[in-house]
Formats: C-alpha cells, sequence, structure tokens
C-alpha cells in the first residue's frame, strides 16, 4: 500500500474516531436540565450539587469539557460510576467477554446454518428446496429476535425443561452449564442473522457458478463439491465477509433486548442497567466504547477481506 493511501486511511479512521467521541459526549452534555441535580435526585442539596458539577466540570464551556474529557480518554480514563464509584472502564471491560461470546457463537450458528444452505440452494437453483429456503428466509426476516427468543423459551425451557430459561453460566464454572446457558439466545440471535448471510450468498454463488471458469471446471470433470467448495465459493464469500463483520460490531450494542431477556450480564444489559440507574457517566463510557469497537471491527474486516482476495492488496498498492 502506497505511503499516500496509508496516511488517507489513517485520517479517515482517526476522523471517524473524533466524531464517535463528539457524538458520545454530546449525548449526556446536551441532555436537557442539571445533570449535577438529575444524578443527585432525592440526595441533592445545594453543596452537593455545587461540588458535583465541579467534580464534573459543568461549570467549564461546552468545549473545554469536551477537551478534558477526551484528554481522560487518551490516558484511559472514561470516568466512574457516580453510585459505585468504580472505573467506567473496567466495569464495560468485565461485561464485554460475555458479549464477545454471545457475537461469535451467534456468528457460528448462523454462518453454520447459511453457507450450507446457500451453496445447495444455489446449485438446485429454481428447484422445490431453493423455493423452500427462499421461504424460510422470509419468514425468518419478517419475525424479530425477541419475538424468536420468547417462542425458544416457551417451547424449550417451559414446556420441555431443557434449558434454563434466563441465568448465565461463565466457562469457568463449567464448559456444558454454560453452553446450556447461552444455546437459546444465541439461537435467537443466529435464526435472525442466518436469512441475511443466506440469501447474500446465494445470490453470489449463483452469479459465480455462471461464469466461464465454473464452465470449464466442469468440462474437466472436477467432482461437484470441489466446484462449489474451492472454485465457488471463496470468490462468492467476499461480500458475506464484508456483512459478517458490519454485523458483530452492530450486535455489539445490538444484542440489548436479548441480553435483557436471558439476564446475560453483558454490555447490552449494562447500557440498560445504566439508563435505569441514570448513570449517565457510564452510559456515555458504553456508547464511546460500542461506536469504537465497531470502527475496529470492521477494519479488522477489510484485513480478512484483502486475505481472501490478495488482488485489492495488489490494487491498494498500485
Amino acid at each position: 500500500m502506497s505511503m499516500r493511501r496509508f496516511a488517507t486511511a489513517t485520517g479517515g479512521l482517526l476522523a471517524t474516531l473524533l466524531a464517535v467521541s463528539i457524538v458520545s459526549f454530546l449525548l449526556i452534555a446536551l441532555l436537557p436540565g442539571d445533570l449535577a441535580l438529575v444524578i443527585l435526585s432525592d440526595a441533592a442539596t445545594p453543596e452537593r450539587v455545587a461540588a458535583l458539577r465541579q467534580e464534573l466540570g459543568l461549570d467549564q464551556p461546552i468545549w473545554v469539557r469536551y477537551l478534558t474529557w477526551l484528554g481522560n480518554l487518551l490516558q484511559g480514563n472514561f470516568g466512574n460510576s457516580i453510585h459505585s464509584g468504580e472505573p467506567t472502564l473496567e466495569v464495560i471491560l468485565s461485561r464485554l467477554p460475555v458479549t464477545i461470546e454471545l457475537i461469535l457463537l451467534t456468528q457460528l450458528l448462523a454462518l453454520v446454518i447459511a453457507i450450507p444452505l446457500a451453496i445447495w440452494s444455489a446449485y438446485r437453483r429454481g428447484s422445490a428446496f431453493d423455493h423452500a429456503t427462499l421461504m424460510f428466509c422470509l419468514v425468518k426476516l419478517s419475525l424479530p429476535s425477541f419475538v424468536l427468543a420468547l417462542g425458544l423459551i416457551y417451547v424449550f425451557a417451559l414446556q420441555l425443561g431443557w434449558l434454563p430459561a434466563t441465568g448465565f453460566v461463565s466457562l469457568e464454572e463449567g464448559l456444558r452449564d454454560n453452553i446450556e446457558s447461552m444455546i437459546l439466545p444465541v439461537t435467537a440471535l443466529a435464526l435472525t442473522e442466518a436469512p441475511i448471510y443466506l440469501r447474500l450468498l446465494r445470490s453470489e454463488m449463483v452469479s459465480t457458478l455462471q461464469q466461464n471458469y465454473i464452465s470449464l471446471a466442469r468440462g474437466m470433470g472436477l467432482p461437484t463439491w470441489r466446484i462449489l467448495i474451492q472454485n465457488a465459493l471463496r470468490p462468492s464469500s467476499l461480500n458475506l465477509i464484508t456483512v459478517v463483520g458490519v454485523n458483530m460490531g452492530r450486535l455489539m450494542g445490538g444484542a440489548i433486548i436479548i441480553e435483557t431477556m436471558f439476564a446475560l450480564p453483558g454490555i447490552g444489559q449494562l447500557l440498560v442497567e445504566s439508563v435505569y440507574q441514570q448513570e449517565y457517566l457510564m452510559t456515555q463510557g458504553i456508547v464511546l466504547f460500542v461506536g469504537v469497537m465497531f470502527i475496529v471491527i470492521n477494519l479488522l474486516t477489510d484485513l480478512v477481506y484483502a486475505v481472501v482476495d490478495p488482488r485489492l492488496l495488489r490494487d491498494a498498492g498500485a
């Protein structure tokens, strides 16, 4: 990659991070009313309100407050919880493993469902299997994840009693119990993501299977499975990689409902708790953290994209 392109990409990344920081700051700074009075609520006294306003810098101009806040961020200081006094970043990081496990398992299950169905559906385009697959996608896309989650809880937790309805067991407490506690939330999210991947990959595969090199591979007598997996899947998966990366960033902050429904102590549930408890600094930190993670995940997606198709690296260096 040329220095000019590298500088442009780095500048764009820094500009995006700066924009995320500004939005995160203004999210709390522009709330109506006196933030110190809202935080203290019934415990507010003139002296405590004045002290908190000084502690939070609310007596300073908004641009001074932003620069001070940004300077603290660059030192890894996201502020402290108003009620517990715990560092905000430490609290977020303590909840992060749960959300990461939920996202990774969701994406893995969604891809396990979507890829085989998409490959075979593209190969058997126009068949009854293909129509049934597309109907499955249409039905699933019309069902929100929380509706599906309620159905899964009713059937597998309440009626059959096979799986816990709520709660989380960490890996340290046991692999089996951890998996059992994640099956229902992961399934609810994966069955929502899988149709998106399935339709996208099927469409790309249908186009790829019409290319001349696929006809050449067939003429050479290569087995069908090899043509589908080695010759057609790889060039058809580039857009899928992009969408998976974007969805991982989206799920980082979008699993709020599922984490709340299943009582998973992840970042989504922490955000809900922060709003209810009027932990505005914690809310601000979570929004910023999720925004930064979204950008980082998309950057990593671009790198994976280039590894899958090395031509992108050569083009970038041109």
